[in-house]
């Protein structure tokens, strides 16, 4: 976004050019300069617009009156401080940029947020606003909402985070704004009495995409997420609660899901059950859930064969290893994206999945000491699609990055952290081995490892690789950790990392002594 105008001071004759001089230098100096950019239409002026970054559109903005015009009128996206001081500014703010069809609104905890009658002004002159993300409107209650829905009708993404209201705004949303494809919600302070329920609504009909974030009672969402048969991604992330009856609700009628992401829940086999009877799935998150196990895995693996995309966070809690993956390996022959954090995995599972998803083109591996060298020479010998290869916190050696110089001819992206047994010697005849390959090196050894700390395919996003130009990235100074002190923050950041989920849970699981000695 960053779009919303400045007031930086600009020279307005930078693209004014004088012409060539000439016997009439007088009368050139004392006349009128010459703007050629007269001459360009609104529309590609416009066009040119849309290629600068936001700095450079509101400094450009600054040169003429003309320019001013033409950029508010095709600005398409805005950004802006939704201070309590703002509201007086609107109607001016939106006279100039009345083509905005995405507006964000953020303003700090620490500030008086934007109030209703703002918001009411706001919807006012943007009839044709498709997109609102609200963060931190504190002052925006559900009267607000409901006023703000019914002039903007067209809405089809809407996004909320740290505001004040509640499950009425919510349903006023879903009620007006018939054409509403994604809705986000974000710690929501008065979900917390569960008293109201979110109805589908007319919304119910166009939904594709819910993700609810840090509530605390999501359940209340239960309507919605059964009704909305459209319904093609489903993300709960550190949502308080069971949630396992109603993924068993939603599973038995939604034929359009395709995007699962389970993160921090109080979620069991049963609800990777339900969801495996979504056939079309094929991209799932399964992050830091303590009582998804095998069981659950090879459920998913056996109705979901379209699965292209996995990603699991285990926790280091073992309930998630070979048998759930082989099943993988063995059902989901597409895959071509896989994420293991914290999962142990041992030669098997690994020469299985390398063995039949012959188009997996991007892996990850971390945490897991049951990775070695000849783990890694299998899928060098075997994955002959592989483009991305992440491997960190894992016990391999030289031997392993030897091999990866003679097989995966597809690989263009390495990354290798906290790996001790690699060294920089190994890294650079890889990269003289082939020159097109970019890799990421972090060349000091770690004495801790957590792997819920990983910047790879975590949470929400994918798999990062950092494109550095073909050339090598040796991690220094901020990646070292070393000594006693080193260790107790490692163990300290790993219970951190812990204990927001299971004060939530009341049920209890058996793990084995493996799991209790991590937890």
């Amino acid at each position: 976004m960053g779009q919303s105008s400045s007031t930086v001071s600009y020279p307005t004759n930078q693209f004014l050019i004088s012409p060539e001089p000439s016997d009439f230098t007088d009368e050139i100096k004392n006349g009128p300069l010459t703007d050629f950019t007269e001459g360009i239409p609104d529309d590609c002026l416009a066009c040119i617009f849309q290629l600068l970054n936001a700095s450079d559109r509101k400094r450009s903005s600054l040169v003429c009156k003309r320019w001013l015009r033409v950029d508010g009128q095709s600005r398409r996206r805005l950004s802006l401080n939704a201070q309590s001081e703002i509201t007086s500014y609107v109607p001016s703010i939106f006279t100039r940029f009345d083509s905005v069809a995405k507006l964000s609104l953020r303003c700090d905890r620490k500030c008086l947020s934007l109030n209703d009658d703002a918001l009411l002004m706001i919807s006012i002159q943007c009839e044709s606003l498709t997109r609102l993300k609200l963060r931190g409107c504190r002052e925006v209650t559900e009267q607000g909402i409901a006023d703000f829905a019914k002039n903007c009708k067209n809405l089809t993404k809407f996004s909320c985070g740290s505001c004040n209201f509640g499950a009425k705004g919510i349903n006023m949303l879903l009620k007006y704004c018939i054409k509403l494809e994604e809705l986000t919600i974000k710690r929501l302070r008065s979900f917390n009495n569960g008293n109201d329920l979110i109805v589908p609504g007319a919304a119910a009909l166009s939904l594709k995409s819910i993700c609810l974030k840090e509530l605390v009672n999501g359940q209340c969402f239960e309507p919605l997420v059964v009704e909305c048969k459209m319904l093609k991604t489903l993300k709960l992330i550190r949502c308080l609660g069971d949630w396992d009856n109603v993924l068993v609700k939603m599973g038995n009628g939604n034929g359009f899901l395709s995007d699962v992401h389970l993160e921090r829940l109080q979620v069991s086999d049963i609800g990777l059950g339900a969801i495996s009877k979504c056939v079309n799935i094929d991209s799932l998150h399964i992050v830091k859930n303590p009582e998804c196990s095998n069981l659950g895995l090879v459920s998913v693996a056996e109705n979901c064969k379209k699965l292209k995309k996995l990603h699991i966070d285990g926790w280091k809690i073992n309930r998630i290893g070979d048998e759930g993956l082989m099943a993988v390996a063995k059902q989901c022959p597409d895959l071509q994206e896989l994420v293991l954090i914290g999962v142990h995995v041992t030669h098997f599972s690994m020469a299985a999945i390398a063995s039949n998803c012959r188009r997996l083109e991007r892996l990850a591996l971390c945490g897991s000491g049951a990775i070695g060298d000849a783990e890694i020479a299998c899928i060098a010998a075997k994955c002959v699609e592989l483009k991305k290869l992440c491997i960190k916190g894992c016990a391999i050696s030289d031997i392993a990055i030897e091999a990866l110089a003679w097989g995966c001819p597809n690989l263009v992206k390495v990354k290798v952290k906290k790996c001790r047994g690699v060294s920089s010697e190994v890294v650079d005849w890889l990269l003289r081995r082939k020159g097109s390959l970019v890799v990421s090196f972090d060349a000091i050894e770690s004495e801790g490892l957590d792997a819920s700390g990983s910047d790879v395919g975590g949470q929400e996003s994918g798999v990062e690789f950092p494109v550095m130009g073909g050339q090598v990235v040796v991690g220094d100074g901020p990646s070292i950790s070393t000594g006693r002190l080193a260790q107790f923050r490692a163990k300290m950041g790993l219970f951190a990392s812990r204990n927001l989920v299971p004060s939530a849970f009341h049920r209890s699981s058996n793990h084995g002594d493996s799991s209790k000695s991590n937890l």
